[in-house]
């Protein structure tokens, strides 16, 4: 065991006090994990659209002051009670979801969707005991995700942390925790393109390039990127797209315009953007017979997916995802040694890297539509 151990470890964490305000760098006190926990040493942390919308506050309940962060790699400093999987020094990745390995959902090959573990924004203490691993001159800090990375330590559930191969680079690999994956799985996993075939990526953000990674992967031969902001073809095709259609520049629907393009219609459609009207684009343009279109981008709470039923019954299939269909503790070692054997390539995602000081410049960065991902040295 560490010489930490069972002790409460003072660390800097970059505390958000109130929504869309700079994150401040505090002192805050991190308690042991309890059972079934595990306390993290974090080295890389990488900053997601996702903590940018809980940080502004945008259509939910504000939780402050909250550490943010999830997507992240470090070394695990102790564990507690029953934690088997886990010990300290493994190399490892903390991730938004979980997986009990006992539930319905963990016990099918189909889903990842943990009922014990499952995302849950709202939530601002750990699920053992309701209560914060974090405070500040005896103030409670909420945690964000079960993960709150953007802290030198974090106490995370077991079922949310993935151990991973000590030999992969954790400022590299931590982008793995959160977007990446979900694009690429819902291409690998859930569209399942074939070589040769033709795929439309609707948004190619951070999440929509990985989906095109996965395209690429899998021997997509047309990736047809889909974005309002033409300036982001260029970079694309760094992913694999190599035809690009911006609905602004068409007088008529994009799926028509795709399926003109394609004879009839392509064979695969991932949407990421969580634009409504994009969802149907992307379910509209895929070919009848075969075509499938998945999901991923989340929608506003009022919106309802529009279409007529022929366009299902003419043999069309829509499919949603969450997190690309990975399971974090089964899969997530795996997708590690793509990257290690070559098959993925993660440099290119990484736009830029901070120290842990100036992490405020990673959400100027993303903010300005600078950044992919943003690296953050932790102890910097």
């Amino acid at each position: 065991m560490s010489n930490t151990a069972g002790q409460i470890i003072k660390c800097r964490a970059a505390v958000a006090w109130e929504a869309g305000k700079p994150l401040v760098m505090e002192e805050v006190e991190v308690a042991p994990p309890q059972a079934g926990e595990v306390r993290l040493k974090i080295l890389f942390t990488s900053l997601c659209h996702t903590d940018v919308y809980f940080w502004e506050a945008k259509g939910q309940t504000p939780l402050f002051p909250r550490i943010f962060g999830h997507e992240a790699g470090g070394i695990v400093e102790s564990i507690g009670e029953g934690v088997t999987h886990l010990k300290p020094g493994d190399h490892a990745l903390p991730v938004f979801t979980g997986e009990c390995g006992d539930c319905p959902h963990c016990k099918s090959e189909e889903s990842n969707m943990c009922d014990l573990l499952r995302i849950n924004t709202d939530r601002g203490v750990m699920i053992n005991d309701n209560q914060s691993r974090f405070s500040l001159k005896g103030q409670p800090i909420h945690h964000f995700v079960g993960t709150s990375t953007f802290s030198e330590y974090t106490v995370v559930h077991a079922g949310c942390v993935a151990k991973i191969n000590p030999d992969a680079p954790l400022d590299k690999v931590c982008i793995l925790s959160c977007g990446i994956c979900t694009g690429l799985g819902a291409t690998i996993n859930v569209a399942k393109p074939k070589p040769g075939s033709s795929v439309a990526i609707f948004g190619l953000g951070a999440v929509g390039l990985a989906a095109a990674e996965g395209a690429r992967i899998s021997g997509a031969s047309r990736i047809i990127g889909v974005d309002l902001v033409s300036s982001r073809f260029e970079l694309a095709k760094k992913f694999g797209v190599n035809e690009f259609v911006n609905p602004k520049d068409h007088d008529k629907p994009v799926q028509q315009v795709i399926a003109e393009m394609t004879n009839g219609g392509v064979d695969r459609a991932v949407e990421c953007t969580g634009s409504i009207q994009a969802m149907i684009s992307a379910f509209e343009c895929v070919h009848d017979g075969w075509g499938v279109a998945v999901l991923v981008g989340v929608p506003n709470k009022d919106d309802a997916f529009q279409t007529h039923p022929m366009n299902l019954l003419n043999e069309r299939t829509l499919k949603g995802t969450f997190y690309g269909n990975y399971k974090p503790r089964t899969d997530l070692p795996n997708v590690v040694e793509k990257y290690m054997k070559g098959e993925l390539e993660l440099e290119k995602f990484i736009t830029h890297t901070i120290p842990f000081s100036e992490i405020n410049k990673a959400f100027d960065y993303m903010l300005k539509g600078e950044s992919i991902r943003c690296i953050i040295r932790m102890g910097e």
